[in-house]
C-alpha cells in the first residue's frame, strides 16, 4: 500500500451563495487543482500569490474542476485562468456545458453580471481517474441536482484523519441534500445516485459540500433526515 500524502489545502468561501471552493495540490510538485471556482476571483487569486505548497515548491495550477455548472460554482474561472497564465484546464460534465455556457443568463436571474464563460477544456467520465502530481482524483457522476452533478473523490488524503475525501458539489451536504427545483433536476435520480453511488463508500470519508460544513459519509448515512 502506498503512502498517505499529506495534502495542502486551502478553502475559500466566496461570492453571495458562499460556495466553498478548495485548492488541492501536490505537496511532492506543487501541481494543484482548484475546485468550484464559484466567484470572487480577486480573493482566490490573492490566495494563490506566492504559495509554497512545501519548502521551495510553488503552486502550480493544472485543473479547475467544476462539481457542476451552476453560477455560484464557475463565475470566478474563467479570471482565475487568465491570471494564473491560460493553462490551467477547466474540466466539467459535459451534461452541464449548457448550463455553463448560460452563465451570463443565470447570472440575470439573481441581477448579477457576468461574463460569458471560457471554453470547456475536459470533460468529465464517471469513473475517470485524473492525476494532479501524486494526487489520485476519480469522478463519480451523481445527476440530480443538475444533470452533469459530479463528486470528485480524493484517494490517499491525510487531512482530518481521512484516508480520503469526497467533493459533494451539491449533491450531498452535512444534514440535507441539494435542490431539485432548478432546471434539469431529478429528485428521484438525485435520491438514488446518493444511495448507490455515495453512502456504499466507506464511512471515514470525509465529505466536503459546495457549501456549509465537512461531514462523513457514515454521520450522512445514519443521520442524514433526508436519507433515513
Amino acid at each position: 500500500m502506498s503512502p498517505v500524502l499529506e495534502l495542502y489545502e486551502r478553502k475559500f468561501v466566496v461570492g453571495p451563495f458562499q460556495c466553498n471552493c478548495r485548492l488541492l495540490a501536490c505537496p511532492t510538485t506543487g501541481e494543484a487543482v482548484l475546485v468550484d471556482a464559484g466567484d470572487e476571483a480577486g480573493k482566490i487569486l490573492k490566495g494563490l500569490q506566492g504559495v509554497e505548497v512545501a519548502p521551495g515548491v510553488p503552486l502550480q495550477l493544472k485543473y479547475l474542476f467544476h462539481t457542476h455548472g451552476h453560477l455560484d460554482h464557475i463565475a470566478a474561472t474563467r479570471e482565475v485562468k487568465k491570471e494564473t497564465g491560460g493553462t490551467a484546464k477547466i474540466a466539467l460534465h459535459k451534461e452541464d456545458e449548457p448550463l455553463y455556457a448560460n452563465l451570463k443568463m443565470q447570472g440575470q436571474m439573481f441581477g448579477i453580471r457576468y461574463d460569458d464563460p471560457a471554453p470547456v477544456d475536459l470533460y468529465f467520465e464517471h469513473e475517470q481517474t485524473l492525476k494532479v502530481g501524486k494526487l489520485k482524483f476519480t469522478i463519480v457522476h451523481t445527476p440530480g441536482h443538475s444533470p452533469g452533478s459530479v463528486c470528485i473523490r480524493l484517494h490517499e488524503d491525510s487531512q482530518a484523519g481521512s484516508k480520503e475525501t469526497l467533493f459533494s458539489g451539491d449533491t450531498l451536504f452535512q444534514g440535507s441534500v441539494g435542490r431539485t427545483d432548478l432546471w434539469g433536476a431529478n429528485q428521484e435520480q438525485m435520491f438514488k445516485n446518493i444511495k448507490t453511488r455515495i453512502l456504499t463508500l466507506d464511512e471515514d470519508i470525509r465529505v466536503c459540500p459546495g457549501h456549509g460544513p465537512d461531514t462523513r459519509v457514515g454521520v450522512e448515512k445514519r443521520s442524514n433526515p433526508f436519507l433515513t
